[in-house]
């Protein structure tokens, strides 16, 4: 080839590469193994796109809690938020209003951007205090590819006084993790399996010592102590099943070396009248949810439990702690 045609060649190929760099970068970063790093370690998303993203969401929650119909949330709602809310708005149609723990404040005191490159991938972010002043919520948002839309997967109830641990790579960004994260006192998935069985058993789960004690444990245990004592004065029985749902977790790294996990836990309870009695719903939202079925002497049911925990970095002598929380009904039937 001629020193003159090899030139033209060269520059062809340079306009080529310049061209590609330009449509890259005007899109979204390339996909990478979920896990990869981005070399210059900056969130994926800037703040005013997690802004815009999270008014689509709300915006399809609105028009389906004003109409009272589930209709439209796959658009923009998935995973346990999406059973969550089309229970909500069962129970809303049967009462006239939507619960007020089912509220969504629009403004968010803080949000957690992963990183890397690649999908799946999860955007936490906590939003402020509602206007009568019940707890912040923990969104976690995912995207499933690049041309997906993201959806709210999960919405946790964090605990009054719920420490969190600090993010910041940089001061919005955190690293994903993943339920095999190392360097913790045990893996995400097995704080979420272990928790699950302490559910199920309270202080006699062989890993109860492992966990801190915390509000919704103890709320729990105060309603089935209630409901205890009028079954057994007709000789009834009660017992609650919790079972962690595969692949429904969400992970992020900390910069404290800890882990903030989200986990759907789902669980059945079972209630036994005793004595030729009925059995009856527990609460004004299984009420809802049984509408005008046939009571009989057994009821089970099916609750979706949203965990959040904070799993901390092995040798740091510290227990798992759940930080959040949030608990729905989700079909009540008899058996």
């Amino acid at each position: 080839m001629s020193t003159k045609k090899l030139l033209k060649t060269l520059t062809a190929v340079a306009l080529a590469a310049a061209t590609l760099v330009g449509a890259a970068a005007c899109g979204e970063k390339t996909p990478q193994p979920q896990g990869a790093e981005s070399s210059t370690q900056t969130p994926d998303i800037t703040e005013a796109q997690e802004k815009a993203i999270r008014k689509s969401i709300l915006d399809v929650l609105d028009a389906s809690d004003n109409a009272k119909k589930p209709d439209g949330l796959s658009a923009r709602v998935t995973g346990p938020a999406q059973q969550v809310r089309t229970s909500e708005l069962s129970i809303a149609q049967a009462t006239g209003a939507l619960d007020p723990k089912a509220t969504i404040p629009k403004d968010i005191a803080q949000t957690i951007i992963p990183t890397q490159s690649g999908w799946p991938r999860s955007v936490f972010s906590i939003t402020t205090t509602t206007k009568d002043q019940q707890s912040k919520r923990l969104l976690v948002m995912t995207q499933q590819g690049p041309r997906s839309n993201y959806k709210l997967w999960g919405v946790v109830r964090l605990f009054q006084g719920a420490k969190l641990p600090e993010f910041a790579i940089p001061s919005i960004g955190a690293s994903l993790g993943s339920p095999d994260d190392s360097g913790l006192s045990m893996t995400p998935q097995q704080a979420v399996d272990e928790y699950a069985d302490v559910l199920t058993h309270g202080q006699q789960s062989k890993f109860a010592a492992r966990f801190s004690n915390d509000y919704f444990r103890q709320d729990l245990d105060k309603l089935s102590a209630t409901v205890q004592q009028g079954m057994e004065r007709n000789h009834g029985t009660q017992t609650q099943t919790f079972t962690p749902v595969k692949n429904e977790i969400a992970v992020m790294r900390s910069s404290e070396g800890g882990d903030l996990v989200v986990s759907q836990i789902n669980s059945e309870w079972t209630r036994i009248a005793g004595e030729g009695r009925e059995s009856q719903p527990a609460s004004d939202a299984e009420r809802a949810l049984f509408g005008q079925g046939k009571a009989t002497g057994t009821m089970k049911v099916t609750y979706v439990n949203v965990l959040a925990f904070y799993v901390p970095p092995a040798k740091s002598g510290k227990k798992v702690v759940a930080v959040g929380a949030e608990r729905q009904p989700i079909k009540v039937e008899a058996l």
